[in-house]
């Protein structure tokens, strides 16, 4: 299991965003109280699976720690604009490298035949997920999820409102790709049924 200290330390994005809006000091004090929390979060939480720690030791669990301690200190408000401007500046350099990578030819092809393999991998069965894939059509890709880690344990710390900002990833990475269509009605996290996720060739 990482330490807290070492998962914080790849959190310098919201850090910066916390530091935008609050003084050095109390940024920094907060910081650390985030740090103790996300200590206890993990070994409150050390008994998940392996595939369900990808998700929660790297993202939910300190998008959780920072959030609850900033709100208690200054506010919902602020916090939820913390987590949330930290989201978008760390979704941008990774929309940045796909914007380059579908500038190759046959890019949008090949990005499209990796989703279901990588699909599996990182969003499947074994890491908390539980989803429907439709079948294969070429220049497309189409799966929906009924059931997500990010809602529930969310939900369990109190805080269901952060899943949206990790719903809205993908159309921070996904939305504007040159030749490729992000295509989405609704999500678990902002109230629907199903998070549907297709990506289409144009």
């Amino acid at each position: 299991m990482k330490t807290a200290e070492t998962i914080m330390k790849k959190k310098a994005v919201i850090k910066t965003e916390m530091d935008k809006v609050l003084p050095k000091a109390e940024s920094d004090a907060l910081w650390r109280e985030a740090t103790v929390k996300l200590d206890e979060l993990l070994r409150r939480y050390n008994s998940l699976p392996k595939g369900v720690h990808m998700h929660t030791d790297s993202r939910i669990l300190p998008s959780a720690a920072v959030y609850l301690t900033v709100k208690d200190a200054v506010g919902q408000e602020t916090a939820y604009r913390i987590i949330e401007n930290g989201a978008v500046q760390t979704c941008k350099p990774i929309e940045k490298k796909l914007q380059k990578l579908m500038k190759l030819p046959g890019m949008q092809s090949l990005f499209l035949k990796a989703w279901d393999p990588l699909t599996k991998k990182l969003f499947g069965s074994g890491n908390g997920f539980r989803n429907v894939f439709y079948p294969k059509k070429k220049g497309e890709f189409r799966m929906d999820v009924t059931a997500c880690p990010y809602c529930r344990y969310f939900m369990e710390l109190g805080c269901p409102e952060l899943t949206k900002v990790f719903c809205e990833n993908d159309d921070r990475i996904y939305g504007s790709l040159t030749g490729l269509k992000f295509e989405r009605t609704g999500t678990l996290g902002k109230g629907a049924e199903r998070c549907d996720f297709c990506l289409r060739k144009l």
